[in-house]
């Protein structure tokens, strides 16, 4: 239906952003919101489309997704990191040398996985064009089957080829899932969540290092060692593609773990990010927004910088640890503990963030910390100063702050880059280029630890450290800009309170659909908006969450 524009008595000029911040005055919806907001949150009612429900039932809706959405996604993408970075443990158990593969074979082996991964970047718009769960069973069952395969092959070259096709089934899985998760949840409850969904990867990395090390204790001359690990670590994705099938829903409307009630709510409770379009498809419009928006492309360099510095942590681990002085099977066991502080770091931030609806205010501090991991990694010689104390035995000290200060940031940004695209269309193309400039980062980073400038990799440990304190300094231009655009829609239609733009988006629906409802009831002819009065509608209350 068109949108409708009616003639109403204009409400009172709103005051200045300094006015404001004094005392929160608006129109009579306005006051009606602020008496809203002070009331308990399990009285808050929401209504729109004229549906209305309790604070309690927004709530119960987003405990079934948590439980229903968020563990599917978790698992998938724990496995799909476990099936790219096993080939590390592989490797360390015996893979070149049973293979006769060399050393600039081998980092190959790695990069060839991140050109098909790089090339795979444009199917991230099919999140918006092919049902998610018939797409994510197809991809999963694909790259499930090419890590199987990486036991039976014989040469390097069918393993360039297997590492290739499994990069290209991974692209199309993992970035989606954040823009995926959008479909569901709010911007201030997205950032836990795409937390715990990218929490999988340095769990798989624990569980790989973990379990390599079980691995490597068999005992066996039938199967080496390696293959075992590609087999154990390769099986449990095909299974996972059923569950996939059967229980990951499209979009909120069709959840069938939510009662028909539920899912109309869900489907209407979006409208307090504003109108997204999250139902519907992909709108062209909405990609050319986003190649035309220096904030996605500010995100996207921002992803490749963390992936330059992140990339080759996971991989190169082992290989670090057994240079430091450990045995083979130590360095296994010993690559698991960073990955899981790494997690918890990411869950602790993620969930901050949202609570205080600040990205950059926590990825600052975080990129430099892991700029710090790697300076130390850089300068320091000794391993007892590169790393601390475990027990009686040396650790690392300094892979753990480069581990929990990148990977963090790279859980930071996802949602940053979900927050700040009004449009769903616009943030699948703004996820897209994201992905696609991002993943050129590890063509860099997973090339910088030949073995001929072991043990201490000075160079690929500088090149890490420069990357993440630019992500740092990007970070905070990032903040900046965002200030700066938020201050220009503040002096543009006044200030708006960051603890009620939820509300506020919701009230300006139900005007709307009032004023539609009075003029279908007066026979009024109708008439459409101009771009600018529609731009006006999307941007009045509307803040970026910095």
């Amino acid at each position: 239906m068109p949108d409708i524009i009616t003639i109403v008595q204009e409400a009172p000029p709103l005051p200045s952003p300094a006015e404001e911040k004094e005392k929160f005055v608006g129109t009579t919806a306005t006051f009606e919101l602020a008496e809203v907001a002070a009331e308990p949150a399990h009285a808050k009612v929401h209504t729109v489309d004229g549906v209305s429900w309790t604070e309690e039932e927004d709530r119960a809706i987003v405990r079934r997704y948590d439980w229903n959405v968020v563990p599917i996604v978790f698992t998938l993408f724990m496995l799909s990191v476990l099936d790219r970075s096993n080939i590390g443990n592989a490797n360390t158990a015996g893979m070149s040398k049973h293979l006769g593969i060399s050393d600039p074979q081998y980092q190959w082996l790695l990069t060839i996985f991140y050109i098909g991964y790089s090339l795979g970047q444009p199917s991230t718009l099919m999140w918006k064009l092919v049902p998610p769960r018939y797409y994510v069973t197809f991809l999963t069952l694909c790259w499930g089957t090419f890590a199987l395969l990486q036991a039976a092959v014989t040469s390097w070259a069918g393993f360039m080829v297997l590492r290739l096709f499994l990069g290209l089934a991974e692209t199309a899985f993992s970035p989606g899932v954040p823009l995926y998760l959008s479909f569901f949840y709010s911007r201030r409850e997205i950032g836990f969540r795409q937390g715990l969904f990218l929490g999988g990867a340095p769990l798989a990395s624990c569980y790989a290092g973990a379990l390599a090390y079980g691995i490597s204790q068999i005992k066996t001359t039938s199967i080496p060692v390696y293959k075992v690990i590609f087999l154990i670590e390769g099986a449990p994705a095909v299974l996972m593609a059923g569950a996939a099938f059967f229980f990951l829903p499209d979009k909120p409307s069709k959840a069938k773990f939510l009662t028909p009630r539920q899912q109309e709510i869900a489907r209407l409770r979006v409208s307090r990010d504003g109108d997204t379009g999250r139902e519907g498809g992909l709108k062209m419009q909405g990609v050319k927004d986003a190649l035309k928006d220096p904030k996605v492309w500010l995100c996207a360099v921002l992803n490749f910088c963390c992936n330059v510095s992140y990339s080759s942590l996971p991989v190169f681990l082992p290989t670090i640890l057994k240079d430091m002085g450990y045995s083979s099977i130590r360095a296994q066991g010993l690559s698991a503990p960073p990955n899981l502080a790494a997690f918890f770091v990411l869950l602790a931030s993620t969930f901050a963030s949202d609570r205080v609806g600040d990205r950059t205010l926590f990825m600052i501090p975080l990129a430099s910390i892991g700029g710090i991991g790697y300076l130390l990694l850089t300068l320091v010689k000794t391993t007892a100063i590169r790393s601390v104390s475990l027990g009686p035995k040396r650790g690392y000290f300094a892979v753990f702050l480069a581990a929990s200060g990148l990977f963090s940031s790279i859980g930071l940004l996802l949602p940053l880059t979900s927050s700040v695209h009004e449009d769903d269309s616009k943030r699948t193309a703004a996820f897209t280029i994201f992905s696609l400039i991002g993943q050129l980062g590890p063509f860099v980073g997973t090339r910088m630890y030949p073995a001929a400038e072991g043990p201490y990799y000075r160079r690929g440990m500088a090149v890490c450290c420069g990357f993440a304190f630019s992500v740092s300094l990007l970070a905070l231009a990032m903040r900046l800009y965002l200030q700066y655009e938020n201050r220009i829609r503040d002096r543009k239609y006044g200030y708006v309170d960051p603890k009620k733009q939820e509300d506020l988006q919701e009230q300006a629906r139900r005007d709307r659909d009032q004023v539609k409802a009075d003029i279908e009831a007066s026979g009024v002819r109708r008439v459409d908006k101009t771009a600018e009065e529609k731009k006006a509608d999307q941007e009045r209350f509307w803040r970026y969450l910095l």
